[in-house]
């Protein structure tokens, strides 16, 4: 039977290294023959030439491949199988290396070389398994969004796509086997120590790397056998927090990285809970969730903040909202469910977690508490109440500030 063909994904913000981390890679002495999946958003694929300048690879002989004008995780991701599946013909290589846009959400990607693709005709796990995800993040930025409180990546912008930067990036981080730590060069160490307690928190499984210029050891990231698919997708600090409780390791306690859990099972005024998002104080760098929003028993809420990025709003389907027979597959697959099941409310609640550095954690509860229902306010008609978070999807509030 012959071998499937490794595979390891590069994913960061624009900016971050990846590219110069690809260069440093392709000319070492790794003992591999790598191809190259260049991913940009641009109508013209610049990674591509720097790729080519800095390497002895070269598009003549299809060892590169260029993507342009979309990104892999949506709208190239039918294009990336057709590309890999011809790459693989050849065979004249015995590792790909993939380097997505900054916008690439690694999850689709990840779940295309490690599941396949639905409806396509090229099953690419016939020929590829995915050995690691790896983040390039910028420690420069990540210092400065520190510091001054703004955000946490350079990346301004996202072309084609409503999605935030930072929301990305968060999502680059807490999806990932490696993640490189790059431009130390320009940060103190004692920041650099701090910024590393914050990605252990917030991606308490992945191998953190330092590096300046993109200069890993190609055997950090290259056939590392680290990647499982469980593992990764609930690996993120936010969901181990929901579900293992408070756990950090003394550096995170030393540079005052802190999380907790709020969880209440009565809704949340609306108009009041609006104002504490808005001006969420900077410190908090992560918070996930869901929550009940008084008027709108309808749908789940969700809560999103990454970095400075708020947003919130309609996100799912509460137990309760569902047909009964649904229900029982939940009750089933979910010892305990039943138990916390309020015989009015169902399974509508609030559990939201909150991820920062040097924020009054009390404080912060205490906010929280002021925002839900009164025992007077639950006897009252929750249809007058204004619902400021959209009736569609989430939205953007105003940025947080202390």
């Amino acid at each position: 039977m012959t071998q499937t063909i490794p595979v390891t994904v590069l994913s960061g913000a624009l900016g971050a290294g990846k590219t110069t981390t690809l260069n440093h890679v392709l000319t070492e002495d790794h003992g591999h023959e790598v191809a190259v999946l260049v991913n940009d958003m641009g109508e013209v694929n610049i990674d591509v030439d720097h790729v080519e300048q800095q390497s002895e690879l070269s598009q003549a002989n299809e060892e590169i491949i260029e993507m342009s004008n979309g990104c892999i995780c949506c709208r190239l991701r039918g294009d990336m199988l057709e590309a890999v599946g011809a790459l693989v013909e050849s065979r004249e290589f015995d590792y790909l290396l993939v380097e997505s846009s900054g916008i690439s959400e690694p999850i689709p990607v990840a779940q295309t070389f490690a599941l396949g693709f639905e409806d396509a005709e090229y099953d690419p796990t016939d020929d590829y398994h995915l050995d690691t995800m790896v983040s390039v993040v910028d420690a420069h930025a990540m210092y400065e969004g520190f510091d001054s409180g703004k955000t946490l990546t350079s990346d301004e912008s996202t072309p084609g796509t409503d999605r935030i930067p930072e929301e990305v990036l968060l999502d680059q981080i807490e999806f990932c086997d490696v993640l490189l730590l790059n431009k130390c060069d320009l940060v103190p160490d004692d920041e650099l120590d701090e910024i590393e307690a914050v990605l252990k928190v917030l991606q308490p499984r992945a191998k953190i790397v330092r590096t300046e210029f993109g200069g890993v050891d190609p055997a950090a990231i290259l056939e590392t056998k680290r990647f499982d698919f469980e593992e990764a997708q609930n690996s993120a600090g936010w969901k181990h927090e929901l579900h293992h409780g408070h756990h950090h390791d003394a550096a995170a306690e030393e540079h005052g990285v802190e999380s907790f859990v709020f969880r209440a099972d009565r809704p949340f005024h609306p108009e009041r809970f609006a104002e504490l998002l808005r001006h969420l104080p900077s410190a908090i760098i992560r918070a996930k969730g869901f929550f009940w929003s008084a008027g709108r028993e309808d749908v789940a809420m969700g809560l999103d903040k990454a970095g400075q990025s708020v947003r919130a709003g309609p996100k799912g389907q509460w137990i309760v909202n569902l047909p009964k027979q649904q229900q029982q597959r939940y009750f089933q697959a979910m010892p305990g469910l039943e138990d916390e099941w309020d015989d009015q409310w169902g399974d509508r609640g609030v559990e939201l977690v909150f991820i920062g550095r040097d924020f009054e954690a009390a404080e912060m509860k205490a906010w929280l508490e002021d925002c839900l229902l009164s025992d007077t306010e639950m006897d009252e008609d929750w249809s007058t109440y204004a619902d400021p978070f959209g009736i569609d999807d989430q939205r953007e509030l105003a940025l947080a500030d202390d």
